[in-house]
């Protein structure tokens, strides 16, 4: 873990954002970026020892963000749920090379890309590797997201050479933890009694990393950057389906797991590459010691699925007592 450095965190009210920066601050200067448009968001930053900055990377009006920042940590990211392509190429693309043209002198860059990059391969268990064709997945979440993920990549891949600014671009697979994440979301609609949106036909097999992990790796990630730009799948080594995990929420929450089936990509990822960037990767840190395993779909094996029971304990503290009909 880097010390004494003065670190730059955008997206820092994000779902990955604000666990990262906490877990910097501990022994560096750490500034995160954000809107601050939430009631409290400020104050929720400056409780972790993070220096908050109100910029709209958008805009490109940095002026009141220093240009000093030993290393950044760039997690900031626009989903719209409307096809506003214009909107998403200036947030998502435009603004990750404004941000390294202002933050110019940094010894290393960290971009914070998708897994969602990738072309949907037709084996739902197929794991996507670095080198895999690249292509536009849509999502009915945000229709953007994925065609602008890869414009934000290439631009980094180029503001890398152009500057001389030593980057790494990490695609991050499913995140988790008390924060939030693609698994707790579906808790939620499950805890609603509304359908989870899955790929059909499934499984759909994700990779998913607590974001105490995604903490723990920024640094070695930052230690990988490199002219050109280093690129690297980042994810948990277990695999683990949205429908095991859905169906264990709705056994929990005593609700039916309804999935509505519909055509969207999801990603099973090669941690081959990221472990030698890692070099030894840290402990995986859940919601508690021992995991309870659950059997996985043949494809994924028989220790697919233990990171489920972390997820399923995060929820279950999360939704309303009422929603849960839990005495008190």
């Amino acid at each position: 873990m880097p010390t004494d450095r003065k670190i730059l965190v955008t997206g820092l009210t994000g779902q990955i954002g604000h666990p990262v920066a906490r877990i910097l601050a501990q022994d560096n200067e750490v500034w995160g970026a954000a809107r601050f448009s939430a009631e409290g968001s400020r104050e929720r930053a400056e409780s972790i020892g993070v220096t908050p900055v109100t910029v709209d990377l958008e805009t490109g009006d940095y002026d009141g963000l220093p240009d000093d920042f030993t290393h950044v940590a760039h997690f900031a990211a626009w989903m719209g749920p409307r096809p506003d392509h214009d909107r998403a190429l200036r947030a998502n693309a435009e603004a990750t090379g404004l941000l390294m043209q202002h933050c110019r002198s940094a010894e290393a860059f960290l971009i914070a890309s998708t897994n969602s990059v990738y072309r949907p391969n037709a084996d739902p268990c197929h794991r996507y590797a670095e080198g895999d064709p690249l292509g536009d997945p849509t999502s009915p979440f945000s229709p953007t997201y994925s065609m602008s993920k890869n414009a934000q990549e290439a631009v980094a891949r180029t503001m890398a050479r152009a500057l001389g600014l030593r980057t790494t671009i990490a695609r991050i697979n499913a995140s988790y933890g008390p924060n939030g994440g693609l698994p707790a979301y579906h808790g939620d609609w499950v805890a609603a009694g509304q359908p989870v949106h899955l790929r059909a036909p499934g499984p759909n097999a994700y990779s998913p990393i607590h974001e105490d992990d995604l903490g723990a790796q920024v640094a070695p990630l930052l230690d990988a950057a490199a002219t050109p730009a280093t690129i690297v799948n980042w994810c948990g080594d277990e695999v683990v389906t949205a429908e095991e995990w859905c169906a264990l929420f709705g056994e929990r929450l005593e609700r039916r797991a309804g999935a509505d089936q519909v055509a969207v990509a999801v990603h099973v990822v090669d941690a081959r590459y990221r472990r030698p960037v890692l070099v030894l990767p840290g402990p995986r840190r859940r919601e508690r010691g021992e995991l309870a395993r659950v059997a996985a779909i043949p494809c994924v094996g028989a220790d697919g699925a233990r990171g489920v029971w972390g997820v399923l304990e995060r929820v279950v503290r999360r939704v309303p007592r009422a929603v849960l009909d839990l005495p008190d």
